[in-house]
């Protein structure tokens, strides 16, 4: 039986935690998800409007990914799609391949990536520390090329691959539906007025979209993606100029905001320096659009979410 989640506060950190009862040691996967709400209302500095923001590099495979990951892989085992002796494959900017390998290498499945030759060092290398094997594609192209070339290869030999295809895939936002959606009304006590989100995949934005308005419809959905086809804000997709996910609903939004790189990167940067919070350049995306919008009102509660940390970009040289 689930336990309920209560909350727990310490300090400007909210956790969503189920009651206590006897520890019992857990596995790696049980550590996915239930990450700490963070406040940030400091940045908005206007009484009446709170600002928070879901730590997801608190997840082992340090993303926000390894939620969906591990739903896509899980529901494939579930109904008889993923075998034992098959490989894992999917197209992927780096995160969720990072938590398929982690994923994998925790249930004994070899992974197979297709990553844009451009994705950060950092990323290659720690799916490769969890065994992964990648393929790098067109970096031009983005992750358009990647999906391109792993539908290549998982059609010359079906039989040997899963390809869970995260983009057209309703396990993805389902993670969120019945995760993140449900943690972000409890640490807000159902309070929340507003959730700012980056478009990727868009599972996140449509699963937590989707739960938050059947708790309450008047809560605005407020989606972000790059200012056009050449701001490049890694994670994040230009929906017009891009292959559009299967699971994707724009009428799910009640706004759409377009981002500047410029600004991801400066806010990522402020973060880190002013907060301590080690950020990627989706999450300083989204802490700037989750900050227009607050500072647009008189009293509510805004929630957006910090995909990954920073880290994994430390090769670019843009921290310094």
């Amino acid at each position: 039986m689930t336990l309920p989640l209560v909350l727990t506060r310490s300090e400007n950190i909210v956790w969503a935690v189920a009651p206590e009862r006897p520890y019992r040691p857990a596995s790696i996967l049980e550590q996915i998800g239930n990450t700490p709400l963070l406040d940030l209302s400091f940045l908005v500095d206007r009484p009446g409007v709170e600002l928070y923001a879901k730590a997801e590099w608190f997840n082992p495979g340090g993303s926000v990914k390894d939620r969906a990951a591990l739903r896509m892989i899980e529901d494939a085992e579930r109904a008889g799609r993923l075998a034992p002796g098959q490989t894992i494959i999917d197209a992927t900017s780096g995160n969720t391949g990072i938590g398929y390998a982690l994923i994998g290498a925790a249930k004994g499945y070899a992974v197979q990536l297709i990553m844009p030759a451009n994705v950060t060092v950092e990323r290659k290398a720690l799916a490769r520390a969890y065994g992964a094997q990648i393929v790098e594609s067109d970096p031009l192209e983005g992750s358009d090329s990647a999906i391109r070339l792993v539908r290549e290869i998982v059609a010359a030999e079906p039989v040997r691959y899963y390809y869970p295809d995260q983009y057209n895939n309703d396990s993805n936002w389902r993670a969120h539906y019945d995760g993140t959606g449900p943690e972000i009304l409890c640490q807000t006590n159902s309070r929340v007025t507003h959730f700012v989100a980056g478009l990727g995949t868009t599972g996140t934005f449509m699963g937590v979209g989707r739960r938050l308005k059947e708790a309450n419809s008047a809560i605005q959905l407020v989606a972000l993606q790059p200012a056009d086809e050449l701001q490049v804000i890694e994670g994040l997709k230009h929906m017009e100029t891009s292959l559009v996910p299967g699971i994707y609903n724009p009428a799910l939004a009640d706004c759409h905001l377009p981002i500047d790189a410029a600004d991801a990167l400066e806010m990522a940067r402020r973060l880190a320096r002013e907060a301590g919070l080690f950020v990627g350049f989706s999450a300083g995306a989204a802490v700037h659009g989750a900050l227009q919008v607050a500072k647009e009102l008189d009293s509510g509660v805004v929630v957006t979410l910090l995909a990954d940390g920073g880290a994994k970009y430390l090769s670019l040289g843009l921290f310094e």
